[in-house]
């Protein structure tokens, strides 16, 4: 017996222990029973055989135990049971080597629990409840757009948000502290100063840089016909007055560098020139000198003399004379390059053309006023002309503003604070001054900054449930399908006590998912959902791809946003992730993918020829770029992602001292090892083993794709080999093949987007009394061709979008 504990104890001290135990106990479970093949075993009977094999208080594989664990006590268990439909249903236990009942007997276990569980929620639905939200920077600056008309980069102000299962809108680890008070109040301050202006404003320099990663061959969005590359940006000007521009180079780009001649299209006929425009006028124009070095006394800067530029937003741009049409021959090789590597020894970066690094615009000087300013005139719905229409014309403005900022009607308390504070600011400097310090005050409120849901005042205390009031549902239906506040349509038939009619609220939704607004959904639901983001950190090796460049990779993330805009515009099967034979591009990822006959910067739907491998979302370059490292494929990142994107079973984090895959080996005959070939050498150790069993096949089913999302045939002239053998033993031989793996566990697919978007419709991580809901969403859905409207309204629908739990009242010891 004592012999038997210690062989325990240094089994689980194995990284592999899971995988060696099991397999070890494959030959002893068939000498006795041969029922796990067949669908003759009852579910209780597949927990016995199956499950407990790992899952005990003796060797806790994945910190759970099923000692205890009855099929019909299921729903006294019931997060241990959610933690097994999920497996089950994503057909990942029992893991790869140990004993598989069959597919029948596993489905039936699943939902034998599944009912037991949705039965139960029935007569004791748990709303789930959160305190608050607050404004996260994405629904800040929706929010000043639509109530002040003008647009704010809320990084300017406030920190990162905290992301919790993939949101940024996760109530719970929005965390309070006095950085975070202090930067809404500056943005409270800086938004007021560019709806009104400053008169008073002093110089101050403001910089626009261009990244180098950034191509500047082509012309930037925003810019003058005619041009290329540079940067153009929308700036505020806070008063008439004058500015200076200074524009700055990579010194590389200028001319001579290391010995070498000067750029070949800098010449004394034909000099390279950039331009200054403001809303597309030229205000100047300068010849490059082809001999500017950073050693110079101006460095490689070139300024403006002072211009004369009116208040409010204005689209500056910077950028250079188109001399040249066609293929612009690079120094060194004929790409089409950034000079995101500046290395002496590898020659990079040195091209034909010089390269913008930063725009710089300061002023104001001598400033004569502020001019009328469309921002100003949309805030300032009245204009007093005698000091008596001055409070009455306040008054009008504030409440406006403040009715719609916070999101409901206005107590007349608070209007009166208001009016305080217009007449703090109206003592300094006037009627303006007043309504920018009200406005301030505005803005700077926790009425407008927090999303607070309070229990009605006549909540029985014996009740643990409540119904939101109809302000606050409105809100949600906003934040959730918008992303920002509700518009005044909605807030009528809230005020009004009719959108908690299940009629009216869904007509209420169906009429925002129609509004421009809802591809809030792409870009914030989708693009968070999707892990877009990661994008921004991916910069390839520019020496192992050379094309790849800042506009690709924007390229890149609009594809993937306007594929699931399309999805919502047309109420599609969102099942379509996976098989759409169609997707949405530009000249620049056209070619990146090798399709002829799309031309121009204007994205559009590209239906796809028979026998693509891009079919859905696995052939989108966004997401096969986000899951690679700068130099190489990772199949371990895309077999992540899929299991956690898709899945929703993300696979455990790897032990203590497990190696990093080697990159850029040898093998015995003196090449470069390809990643396959890599990972069969990094899986060799079985301490990696156990875990890349399960998640590689995922990965190397998409091979094919490089680190860059284009199509190859041979990796470090290997011949790519995506074939592999999935968790539940299904064949794979490359991405047509995953995706039909994938399709045949649509229900875990499903499931998983469901509980997401629910995630973030409601705001919180969805826990185990939710999931009964989200399998009725689905079930709904099923009924409705999985169109997306259908689990949109079913999140709407559900208790946990429109009731909350009663939060617990904290004693005052606490």
């Amino acid at each position: 017996m004592q012999g038997t504990i210690n062989l325990r104890q240094k089994l689980i001290t194995l990284p592999s222990f899971c995988t060696i135990f099991c397999i070890g106990l494959a030959s002893l479970i068939s000498a006795h029973t041969n029922q796990l093949d067949g669908p003759l075993l009852d579910t209780q009977s597949i927990v016995e055989e199956s499950c407990k094999q790992c899952h005990n208080d003796a060797i806790l594989i994945g910190n759970m135990s099923l000692d205890n664990f009855t099929v019909d006590k299921a729903v006294e268990n019931a997060t241990i049971s959610e933690k097994m439909i999920r497996k089950l249903r994503a057909g990942m236990m029992p893991p790869p080597g140990a004993p598989r009942p069959s597919e029948e007997a596993l489905d039936r276990l699943a939902s034998e629990l599944e009912t037991k569980l949705d039965e139960n929620a029935t007569h004791e639905p748990i709303p789930g409840g959160r305190t608050f939200q607050r404004l996260n920077r994405t629904e800040y600056e929706n929010a000043i757009q639509d109530l002040l008309g003008i647009k704010v980069d809320a990084g300017d102000f406030l920190p990162l948000d905290t992301k919790s299962a993939n949101f940024d809108n996760i109530a719970d680890v929005q965390m309070l502290s006095a950085t975070l008070m202090e930067g809404y109040l500056r943005a409270a301050s800086a938004v007021t100063r560019l709806v009104i202006g400053d008169k008073n404003a002093t110089p101050r320099e403001t910089t626009y840089k261009v990244p180098r990663w950034g191509s500047q061959t082509e012309q930037v969005d925003g810019a003058p016909y005619g041009t290329r590359g540079g940067v153009s940006q929308v700036h505020f000007f806070p008063a008439d007055g004058e500015y200076t521009f200074r524009v700055s180079f990579h010194h590389e780009t200028t001319g001579q560098l290391h010995g070498s001649a000067p750029a070949a299209l800098h010449t004394i006929e034909n000099p390279e020139q950039i331009e200054i425009s403001i809303n597309g006028e030229q205000k100047a124009i300068f010849n490059i000198d082809r001999w500017m070095h950073a050693s110079d006394p101006n460095g490689v800067n070139i300024r403006t003399d002072p211009l004369f530029v009116r208040s409010g937003h204005h689209r500056v741009t910077a950028a250079f004379i188109r001399k040249l049409e066609g293929p612009v021959q690079d120094l060194i090789a004929p790409h089409d390059w950034s000079i995101a590597s500046t290395s002496i020894a590898d020659m990079y970066g040195m091209t034909s053309l010089p390269h913008l690094r930063d725009l710089a615009i300061t002023g104001p000087y001598n400033v004569s006023g502020v001019s009328e300013m469309p921002e100003r005139h949309a805030t300032f719905t009245c204009n007093p002309k005698s000091v008596a229409e001055e409070v009455p014309c306040a008054k009008e403005i504030i409440s406006q503003l403040a009715t719609k900022a916070y999101r409901r009607p206005l107590a007349s308390d608070e209007l009166q604070a208001l009016l305080d504070l217009y007449e703090t600011g109206f003592a300094d400097e006037g009627f303006d001054s007043g309504v920018r310090t009200a406005l301030e005050g505005i803005l700077a409120s926790p009425n407008f900054v927090f999303r607070f849901e309070k229990p009605p005042e006549n909540q029985n205390p014996n009740k643990k449930t409540y119904r939101l009031n109809d302000i606050d549902l409105a809100s949600r239906l906003s934040f959730f399908l918008w992303g920002t506040i509700p518009d005044q349509e909605l807030l009528v038939i809230a005020e009004s006590g009719e959108l908690s009619n299940p009629k009216v609220l869904e007509k209420q939704a169906r009429r925002l998912l129609e509004d421009p607004r809802a591809t809030a959904l792409s870009s914030r639901f989708a693009g968070q959902w999707l892990r877009l983001q990661d994008l921004n950190r991916m910069h390839p090796n520019v020496r192992t791809y050379p094309n790849f460049h800042d506009q690709l990779k924007e390229s890149m993330r609009r594809e993937t946003e306007l594929f699931f805009e399309n999805l919502v515009r047309e109420d599609r099967n969102i099942l379509e992730l996976l098989t759409a034979d169609y997707t949405f591009i530009d000249e620049r990822l056209a070619t990146h993918y090798r399709i002829s006959g799309v031309r121009g910067n204007n994205f559009r739907r590209v239906q796809y020829d028979g026998g693509t491998e891009r079919t859905g979302l696995l052939g989108h370059g966004s997401i096969l770029t986000l899951t690679s490292h700068a130099s190489r494929t990772s199949p371990v990142l895309r077999g992540k992602w899929i299991m956690e994107v898709f899945l929703g079973s993300p696979p455990p984090p790897p032990p203590p001292g497990i190696p990093e895959l080697e990159d850029a080996g040898e093998s015995t005959e003196g090449r470069l090892l390809s990643v396959r070939e890599q990972m069969e050498l990094h899986r060799a150790d079985p301490g990696c083993n156990s875990c890349h069993q399960t998640i590689d096949p995922l990965g190397l089913a998409l091979e094919n794709f490089d680190a860059t999302g284009a199509w190859r045939i041979r990796d470090r002239d290997v011949v790519v080999d995506a074939t592999g053998e999935l968790y539940d033993g299904t064949a794979l031989t490359g991405p047509s093949d995953l995706r039909d793996a994938l399709l045949n566990r649509s229900a875990s697919f499903i499931r998983t987007f469901t509980e997401n978007l629910m995630a973030y419709g409601i705001g919180r991580r969805m826990e185990y009394y939710d999931m009964p809901a989200i399998r009725r969403i689905e079930r709904d859905a099923i009924l409705n061709e999985n169109r997306l409207s259908s689990f949109i309204l079913g999140v709407v629908r559900s208790a946990a979008f429109q009731m909350k739990t009663v939060a617990p009242r904290m004693s005052n010891s606490q």
